[in-house]
């Protein structure tokens, strides 16, 4: 369901950028000999978070996770590869074909407005999307295949963009396989999956390739029918001097959907837990791409070069009230589009020696196109459609560029300075309402600092600053008129600004033992907000978060890791009375712990807790979703040729939700009593998924 909560306000200098800044060590002058060149985590093997990051990022809130930590990674659904970013919750409140709900530093980031995801250079994101802005599935991932996941938080980072005032993630797929494998999973309630992948030498490089096929029931009274189609292939030619990768992906997936209900009728027994509303709810999706990837680099430079075209589409069914809006025939929406996207993007960095200073000097640009057709809003029965209500064409370009500079003012300090230009031109063609098409043109500048501090003792200190924004709906900067009532409404801004500060330590002091803590806040201006589900706008307040991380990364000994994070945040419109001023489904605790033992005979087991609380629903707080804990475990036994592994999610039976959410929700039985025309007003819930478990067998040759 789209939850909006566009907000960002105009604001002050601001932090840094790195993530082609992940990739450098300390900057050596032109005259550096090969040897001697700054290191980059293209180079560098990455030991899950074990990894040394002193001296390489721009804040405490960056990292690099790789696939080590994967592999003992007790993984439900795709889209928790995502929490490897402390602090960071994927949850589901529909099929298991649908792009997730994402929740960090104190945003409800729906399906991803507020966080950038880049596979292989390839942006997730999707803008003026028919089911929420910024929509980001991860459906199209296989996990086995991830070599490593960089992320950062905050609006600090002169490479990143577009939806990117929470953080970004850059994913990575491998360039080659020691081994190929075949896996297969069976589990509880028909889950079956089946992957198989290896890589090959050809000429001067190396192709990989892989599928996937997976197919699930689950626990619900509906069951979700799930058939997903995964394909990749993977060309790399790496060398010392050059490198280019070229990625073709597939991904199709059909399913049926069980959306949240009421809480009260479950209560009163006229739902069952894994209940449905409405049966026929569900859809269909597929995502094609083929993607470029060049780099080269020499005495005291580097860059990279992408290129990708992208075709996706998404036909889905949701009904998220029951039968308030349409009595007899149910609320049953339908969004669908059919999307071209085509981008290049560049960055080139030389590595100098001023004036008695090393320097890193960057700059980068980006060119995006989205065409985006049969952009549509229906009402629905059973799949049917019996009222269009939007229909839209759609013609998004971006271009942005950036400049960065990091300089080495003294041998433990350095600062690193970012200007950022977006540029966006919406062309909207309303097919159905022709006054609500338009022309729009914006743009928005973004200044980043960070100021960096050590190491003393093996412990970095960070004071980063940092303008940052998201785009809205094409289709409300363009909107005139409700579709539905035909008055006149109010366009949204077609940039929306945020401002944010963090303070933060990074330490290796203790052996074996990577630990960060970040003080952090962020602002965002009032404005309109685009709801997608509604084809209309409606007002949010301006709001202000602000929060504490503290993350650790043990491993005392060869066998034995362990990882605790730790997030605190509160979320607040501003302006208003403290008893309602919460930001809905805005989440204030979310804590991860985990053990992994690898032990030398082959045997390894693993275990993760996972919790999140104090979930307001409305302003006034007056509904909360209360806290969720889930444990998962997992076993097996492995040698060079062979794996086995026994997995267990939710192993203490949570009942408790995934999701909630407080609105007015009309059931079936209330339209045949001839009660409750408004609804009535509640926790609409989406429940976590049962005790389950999964048997794994995998063949290496």
């Amino acid at each position: 369901m789209l939850i909006y909560r566009n907000s960002i306000s105009f604001g002050f200098g601001v932090l840094i950028s790195l993530n082609c800044l992940l990739a450098h060590s300390h900057p050596q002058p032109k005259s550096a000999t090969k040897e001697e060149e700054p290191a980059t985590l293209e180079t560098v093997e990455v030991e899950g978070r074990a990894t040394d990051l002193i001296g390489s990022t721009a804040s405490a809130s960056q990292g690099v996770v790789g696939q080590p930590e994967f592999k003992f990674r007790p993984l439900a659904r795709v889209g928790e590869l995502l929490e490897v970013v402390p602090g960071m919750l994927a949850t589901q409140h529909s099929g298991s074909g649908k792009a997730n709900q994402y929740f960090l530093r104190g945003f409800n980031l729906d399906h991803g407005t507020d966080f950038a995801v880049f596979l292989d250079g390839v942006p997730m994101n999707n803008p003026t999307h028919a089911h929420g802005q910024g929509y980001l599935d991860l459906n199209s991932i296989i996990p086995e295949l991830m070599d490593k996941i960089e992320y950062g938080k905050g609006p600090y980072y002169a490479d990143v963009g577009n939806f990117a005032s929470a953080g970004y993630a850059r994913m990575h797929t491998m360039h080659k396989l020691d081994k190929g494998f075949v896996k297969f999973t069976g589990g509880s309630y028909d889950y079956y999956r089946l992957v198989a992948a290896h890589s090959n030498r050809i000429g001067d490089g190396v192709l990989l390739y892989g599928g996937e096929a997976t197919f699930y029931d689950g626990r619900w009274q509906q069951p979700e029918d799930t058939k997903k189609f995964n394909g990749m292939l993977r060309y790399t030619i790496d060398n010392d001097q050059w490198g280019l990768s070229i990625n073709g992906k597939a991904y199709h997936n059909t399913w049926n959907a069980t959306n949240q209900i009421p809480l009260l009728a479950v209560n009163s027994g006229e739902f069952n837990t894994y209940g449905t509303g409405d049966p026929s709810d569900g859809g269909l999706s597929n995502r094609y791409s083929l993607s470029g990837n060049f780099w080269s680099r020499g005495d005291g430079w580097k860059n990279e070069f992408n290129a990708y075209g992208v075709y996706s589409d998404l036909d889905l069914y949701s009904n998220f009230t029951g039968y308030l809006d349409y009595p007899e025939l149910g609320d049953q929406l339908n969004q669908r589009e059919q999307r071209w996207v085509g981008g290049v993007t560049g960055e080139q960095t030389w590595f100098n020696h001023w004036f008695g200073f090393d320097l890193d000097n960057s700059l980068g640009f980006l060119v995006r196109y989205d065409g985006i057709g049969g952009l549509a809003l229906n009402r629905s029965v059973n799949r049917q459609t019996f009222n269009p209500v939007t229909r839209y064409n759609v013609d998004e370009t971006q271009g942005a560029v950036y400049a960065r500079s990091q300089i080495h003012w003294l041998e433990k300090f350095r600062t690193i300075a970012g200007l950022r230009g977006d540029f966006f031109n919406y062309n909207v063609d309303s097919v159905l309402q022709p006054w609500n098409s338009g022309n729009r043109y914006s743009g928005i500048f973004s200044p980043k600092l960070s100021l960096i501090a050590g190491p003393w003792a093996d412990t970095e200190f960070f004071l980063n600053l940092g303008y940052g924004y998201h785009s809205n709906d094409a289709r409300g900067a363009t909107l005139r008129f409700d579709p539905l009532t035909g008055d006149p409404v109010s366009s949204v801004t077609p940039l929306v600004r945020s401002r944010g500060a963090e303070i933060g330590m990074r330490s290796q002091y203790v052996q074996g033992l990577n630990t960060t803590l970040a003080v952090w806040w962020l602002q965002m201006d009032s404005e309109l907000v685009f709801v997608g589900d509604a084809g209309t706008t409606e007002p949010t307040g301006k709001s202000e978060r602000y929060g504490v991380e503290w993350t650790n990364y043990y491993k005392p000994l060869n066998w034995l890791t362990l990882d605790a994070d730790f997030a605190f945040s509160a979320a607040n419109y501003t302006g208003v009375p403290y008893y309602e001023n919460r930001v809905p489904n805005s989440v204030r605790r979310v804590i991860t712990a985990g053990a992994v033992a690898d032990l030398t005979n082959g045997f390894f087991g693993t275990a993760r807790v996972r919790h999140f609380g104090d979930v307001p629903l409305n302003e006034s707080n007056t509904y909360n979703a209360g806290d969720t804990t889930l444990v998962s475990m997992g076993t097996g036994w492995q040698n060079e040729a062979f794996k086995l592994e026994l997995e267990a999610f939710n192993l203490l039976g949570s009942q408790r939700y995934d999701i909630a959410y407080n609105y007015n929700y009309r059931t079936k039985s209330d339209v045949y009593q001839g009660i409750n025309p408004e609804g009535v007003n509640g926790v609409i819930m989406h429940p976590v998924e049962p005790l389950m478990f999964r048997m794994t067998a995998m063949v290496k040759f």
